[in-house]
């Protein structure tokens, strides 16, 4: 049975959406803002979100960024703002859909729908790379050690990803500085000696991985 946590500071709009929800099948959750949204997600999982906007304590745009800290949830908004401008920022920051209040009830339950077979489908074909308990999901971006989320910066998952993409070579550090920053970075070695000891620290125990080769480089090999 999906689960489906509605977020939202109007209890009508909760009600109408949970009776909908619940009638299609749905098991249902209820957060009346952001905060409570956050806090219910770190002890929960939900298999999609609908998220409203303007909200006290916590609006859904932050709430969004906060949840999509640890877990990967599909998400639609629920606005009474219809403007271009909103749509895109909440394209940019990951929403799946975008739903102007006030809408159909029936609308909403068929894109929610639609949302959660996409979120299938592309789990289905996400690449999945394992090494003992190191497990990195290159289609969502994530990495995750003993099935906890590790918290990588975006430059920490491109480094590891560009490291397990060329497993047992060796890689100088100028070879890394242009391949993951770029050619035209302005930086030294130490940008990436930096970058691989905080790397190192988010793999934990999976440190051993990443082996350094004196005066050249790294290497990533699980031999």
């Amino acid at each position: 049975m999906p689960r489906i946590l509605i977020v939202d500071d109007e209890k009508m709009i909760r009600n109408v959406v949970k009776e909908y929800a619940e009638f299609e099948g749905f098991e249902t959750a209820e957060a009346a803002d952001g905060m409570e949204a956050v806090e219910i997600c770190r002890k929960e999982d939900f298999d999609i979100i609908v998220m409203d906007i303007m909200m006290p304590r916590l609006d859904g745009y932050s709430a969004i960024k906060e949840i999509r800290k640890t877990k990967q949830i599909p998400v639609i908004m629920l606005s009474a703002r219809g403007e271009e401008y909103d749509k895109l920022f909440g394209f940019e920051i990951g929403v799946d859909d975008y739903v102007v209040k006030p809408f159909s009830p029936k609308e909403l339950l068929a894109r929610i729908k639609a949302v959660l077979k996409r979120s299938s489908a592309a789990e289905q074909q996400m690449e999945i790379i394992r090494f003992e308990g190191l497990e990195i999901n290159v289609t969502g971006r994530e990495v995750t050690v003993d099935g906890k989320t590790a918290s990588l910066t975006p430059k920490e998952y491109d480094l590891l990803f560009y490291l397990v993409k060329n497993k047992g070579i060796a890689l100088s550090r100028e070879k890394l500085l242009e391949e993951v920053w770029g050619y035209d970075f302005y930086g030294d070695d130490r940008t990436v000696d930096t970058h691989i000891k905080m790397l190192r620290n988010s793999l934990g125990e999976y440190r051993k991985f990443i082996k350094t080769l004196r005066g050249m480089g790294y290497k990533f090999e699980t031999t």
